[in-house]
């Protein structure tokens, strides 16, 4: 029920980089241990993530479920290497990736305050397999849209529609939060209160002017 002076009732946030560190230290810290040449990830990884990506792209597919996690790794693998030149082991490569993606502690209390408030909560993620701690989602969240379990992934307007329909509430009356810009500007654009997180602190602020007082 909505409150008096609260312009939403509930709020979507976007996993890796929003309730985790942020995604580039995590993506350094395994980038440095496992040697790999930073000039050829970040060259496949532009070309599978960047403006110009094509739709049917390993990135794309992974995100929507039509590519298993296992031909993925291998995929990327296949276009790493070390600075020698040494291969890039696919078994597992996900979980090593992600393997230091920990959980950001403000913004896990920034969700728990916005439940003890009556906010709904709704994790909205593009996934990378399916490595989320499940305990954790059902204390912090109502609802879990999962790109990979839904076939649909941001920045694609299909899937803030099928999250609103889930929610049974009109687009102006939730907030959503997300690190990459193209995403937010999908969520604006299908008429949610869009921010860009950077940081729990910010983050906290611009929801505490959406509910009218100090969230």
């Amino acid at each position: 029920m909505a409150e008096p002076g609260r312009r939403i009732d509930a709020v979507v946030l976007d996993w890796g980089g929003v309730l985790t560190v942020p995604v580039p230290t995590f993506i350094e810290d395994w980038l440095h241990r496992e040697n790999v040449d930073r000039e050829r990830y970040g060259a496949t990884i532009r070309a599978w993530m960047g403006h110009d990506a094509a739709p049917d792209n390993p990135v794309h597919r992974l995100e929507t479920g039509a590519l298993p996690v296992a031909e993925f790794e291998r995929l990327l693998a296949a276009e790493l290497r070390t600075p020698t030149g040494a291969a890039i082991p696919p078994d597992d490569l996900l979980r090593r990736m992600f393997g230091a993606a920990e959980t950001d502690p403000a913004m896990v209390a920034l969700v728990r305050d916005l439940r003890d408030r009556g906010l709904r909560t709704v994790l909205l993620s593009n996934s990378w397999g399916e490595g989320y701690p499940e305990e954790l989602l059902l204390e912090l969240f109502d609802t879990v849209v999962v790109s990979g379990r839904v076939g649909l992934r941001k920045p694609d307007p299909r899937i803030f529609a099928h999250t609103l329909d889930v929610l049974d509430l009109p687009a102006h009356r939730c907030a959503f939060v997300d690190d990459a810009p193209v995403n937010v500007e999908a969520a604006r654009a299908a008429g949610l209160h869009a921010h860009r997180h950077t940081d729990a602190e910010s983050t906290r602020t611009v929801l505490a002017a959406l509910l009218g007082a100090a969230a």
